[in-house]
């Protein structure tokens, strides 16, 4: 499977009775696709997996797949409170027709080192796609070590990629030195794409992607293509969006819907940006 680009972690839409909006979640795919992302990653930190209930997580695979159209791969993330509970949904997103596994950590019960390998090596065990391993020490409060990431690469041959949201780009040096090119590094933090590269990282899984693609795939392959440097007047306009959507917490239906206030704050702030970058 292609992991070299730009894959969204798209955010779940939801109507006014917070049932899942299908119909603007296709469209929503569509709208990515066609500005040029290489993937679609639902269920993910920024949509919400951890708070949906397994029938919504399946009717939006489902929708993703059918949107999709077989254009890119659908990379369903797998969390849950158990691995019993992952290990199921691992399978069910394979029924749904996806073509990929983001793989997470059990979360609110921690284990081990041990038991965390154990937890992976469940999930990776139970289907043939392709994997991508998740580690955000800072959401998850599991730290995989490239060493750990190394060895569960080594033992599962359905290991392809990794997505490192640690914050430590030194952690791509050292996957590369350990795994060369048999494991696709991709940055996971939005406003480190650029210092990822610099690393090694050949993909991005980013959030702001949901609402500038276009600008998104255009850093990335320009950054990859030319270097650092032929991206810096662009990096520099973009970097204080790419921390949006963190700025506390990502976007979660948990939290108050925006109001007015922090959409005007906003977009007087975009406008700021629009008028420095001119």
């Amino acid at each position: 499977m292609n992991w070299q680009g730009v894959l969204p972690a798209i955010t779940t839409p939801f109507g006014d009775r917070l049932e899942v909006d299908v119909e603007f979640l296709a469209r929503h795919v569509d709208w990515l696709i066609g500005n040029g992302c290489v993937g679609i990653v639902p269920l993910g930190s920024l949509g919400e997996g951890a708070t949906l209930d397994f029938e919504e997580k399946r009717e939006i695979l489902r929708t993703c797949v059918a949107a999709s159209e077989g254009r890119v791969p659908v990379v369903a993330g797998i969390a849950a409170l158990s691995t019993r509970d992952a290990v199921h949904l691992a399978r069910e997103a394979e029924k749904a027709g996806c073509e990929g596994l983001m793989v997470l950590p059990a979360y609110v019960y921690k284990g081990d080192s041990r038991e965390t390998l154990l937890h992976f090596s469940a999930v990776l065990g139970a289907t043939d796609l392709p994997c991508m391993i998740y580690n955000n020490p800072i959401a998850y409060s599991v730290d995989l070590m490239p060493s750990q990431i190394a060895f569960l690469a080594e033992r599962h041959s359905n290991v392809q990629a990794v997505k490192e949201s640690s914050a430590d780009v030194r952690r791509i040096t050292e996957l590369r030195a350990l795994c060369g090119d048999a494991l696709e590094v991709l940055v996971g933090v939005d406003d480190l794409i650029v210092e990822g590269i610099a690393a090694g990282a050949t993909g991005w899984i980013a959030g702001l992607v949901n609402a500038l693609p276009a600008e998104s795939v255009r850093l990335f392959a320009e950054c990859r293509e030319s270097g650092p440097e032929s991206v810096e007047t662009l990096y520099r306009w973009f970097l204080p969006l790419l921390r949006l959507d963190g700025l506390p917490l990502g976007v979660q239906l948990i939290g108050y819907p925006q109001r007015e206030r922090e959409l005007s704050a906003i977009a007087g702030y975009l406008l700021g940006l629009e008028s420095a970058s001119r």
